[in-house]
């Protein structure tokens, strides 16, 4: 890709097709083109997918496509637009319940769940050196995108059978949803460096603005057939909002540096967000319309501080503290799919919060890598699904459960055995890498006060071996990860496939490269040992219930450069 020729329209072609073989088929392209010509750079490239699934109803068909043209009329300026596209169709094959996944986690009891997703993202970019200390940079994105949703939802839960009604001859109407997205980023930064006695110091600020919009419209009466047909058959529909949000967030950071071997980075940024909800939806018992109306402003200033100082050339100490906010979103307020019987506190908090860590990282010579770091989290305010009653005639309350703090470690280290003791091996390297994190998060105050977090493992280990000689390289890789919980109860086993724990996993993966000239050849197998495991329980698609990880897959690949 780094070529560049003056007398051809283009200097790099690449494609790679993949083919993943067992216990699914799928189909994978990527073609790519760039290059320069005189002042014009561009570069572009479609990537198209096709997978039968591993398990029953679980196909997927997906284009993505990128291009990017840029103009450097002097060394001073450049401009340029960029355009993404992804369209997919992709059948789900649905979630399953704690029975059903211990039977079999390949099975699938849905065949009637379709979702597609069309979008588009226009970028313009542009640089200017103000001089030769003194930057400005511009981007401006539009996104114009939707998602469509037919399905056989989570009524009665995802054991219910979808089955035809001998009454009707013919299965009960899907559901139909459709979400339609536009919104506008824009930013612009300026980065200055400037001298402080004899040390080169650093300033960025900048601003950004967004707008967006999104059109949710939910319970709309789908057909009664198989395929993906997404058209509401009902009217109206059970919900239909329109959302906005504006928001404006200037900041700035400096970055000082004291001395040979300290930098501090002071950066401040202030928020300031409006958002607003307007539409109906439909009360549980689907005969009342709640007409929504609603609009918040919030401003919010956040800091942060980072601190680095070097102990040799090639090592350093690091620490970074810092505030932070997730403000009520969308999907708090009204969760799509979430279970009829679901309540949602009326006087939900926003989040906040802070961030610290403090390590130590660098390289020994070119035979040792390493980064080991403790960290602490406060998340206050903490939103999460709360079980009324965990063993019978389950229903779901959305609120803030308390606080909750993660504090822990976490480790990087890469070992290459060879060159340890040498710098020329005729036999190839070897090289022994770990990663592991420890996570003790748990909820300090509340109700929940000592329970653990949701979605939150305690430890994730992950351990591998690489063999390299000449163009040959392989890789086996360990992974286990210690079990969580879906809810802020700890429910270990429920009725209802949406909360209860998610056991630990161990997962072993090999992967291959062979290079020859402008060729190379990919193969592998991922799940060696055909673990049965899962890591998400959801309340929406593409469940509900149990979502099955894939289970043991070979794959081949052959890729081209000219």
């Amino acid at each position: 890709m780094g070529n560049s020729f003056t007398t051809l329209p283009f200097s790099a072609f690449n494609t790679i097709s993949t083919l993943l073989s067992q216990p699914a088929n799928s189909l994978f392209v990527f073609v790519s083109i760039g290059g320069t010509w005189k002042k014009w750079n561009y570069y572009a490239f479609v990537e198209g997918q096709y997978e039968a699934g591993w398990r029953p109803n679980s196909q997927m068909e997906q284009v993505t496509g990128f291009g990017k043209l840029e103009y450097k009329p002097n060394e001073r300026f450049k401009i340029g637009v960029e355009y993404s596209l992804l369209r997919n169709l992709i059948h789900m094959p649905g979630g399953l319940d704690d029975a059903a996944f211990n039977q079999n986690p390949d099975q699938s009891l849905r065949a009637r769940n379709w979702l597609v997703t069309p979008w588009n993202i226009v970028a313009l970019t542009s640089e200017y050196h103000v001089s030769d200390k003194t930057l400005l940079t511009f981007k401006s994105a539009l996104n114009i995108s939707s998602r469509s949703i037919v399905w056989r939802n989570e009524d009665g839960g995802p054991g219910t059978p979808d089955s035809i009604s001998p009454a009707t001859n013919s299965y009960i109407p899907r559901e139909v949803e459709h979400e339609y997205f536009k919104s506008s980023t824009n930013e612009l930064r300026s980065l200055t460096k400037y001298n402080l006695g004899d040390r080169e110091q650093t300033l960025a600020a900048g601003v950004r603005f967004f707008y967006g919009s999104m059109i949710r419209q939910e319970g709309g009466v789908g057909s009664t057939d198989i395929g993906p047909d997404f058209t509401n058959y009902g009217g109206d529909y059970e919900n239909n909002l329109t959302f906005t949000t504006l928001n404006v967030a200037p900041f700035v950071e400096n970055t000082f540096h004291i001395g040979r071997n300290l930098s501090v980075t002071p950066g401040f940024r202030f928020e300031y967000i409006n958002s607003t909800a307007k539409g109906f939806v439909t009360d549980s018992t689907g005969n009342y319309l709640i007409n929504v109306n609603g609009n918040k402003a919030r401003y919010i200033p956040l800091a942060g501080l980072g601190l680095q100082y070097k102990t040799s050339r090639n090592t350093n100490i690091y620490g970074n503290i810092s505030q932070a906010y997730t403000p009520i979103a969308y999907s708090f307020l009204y969760p799509m799919g979430l279970d009829v019987d679901a309540r949602i506190d009326p006087n939900l908090k926003d989040i906040t919060g802070y961030n610290v860590d403090l390590g130590w990282r660098g390289t020994v010579k070119d035979y040792f890598n390493f980064d080991v770091s403790g960290f602490y989290m406060a998340y206050n305010n903490n939103i999460a699904i709360e079980t009324l009653n965990p063993t019978t005639n389950v229903s779901f309350f959305e609120t803030n459960v308390g606080d909750a703090a993660h504090m822990g470690i976490e480790s990087y280290v890469e070992l290459n055995i060879v060159k340890l003791f040498t710098k020329h091996s005729r036999v190839g390297t070897v090289s022994f890498f770990n990663s592991f994190a420890y996570d003790n998060a748990k909820y300090i105050n509340g109700l929940y006060n000592g329970n653990w977090a949701e979605f939150a493992p305690a430890t994730i280990e992950r351990f591998g071996l690489t063999y390299a000689i000449k163009g040959f390289s392989t890789t086996f890789l360990f992974s286990h990860t210690a079990k969580s919980y879906s809810d802020a109860n700890n429910t270990v086993f429920s009725d209802d496939a949406e909360v209860g724990v998610i056991p630990a996993y161990t997962v072993m993966d090999w992967a291959a490269t062979v290079k020859l000239k402008n060729y190379h050849i990919k193969f592998g197998m991922n799940n060696v040992a055909d673990a049965k495991y899962f890591t998400m329980r959801t309340i929406e698609y593409p469940g509900p219930g149990i979502i099955p990880s894939l289970g043991r897959s070979i794959y081949v690949g052959i890729g081209a450069r000219f």
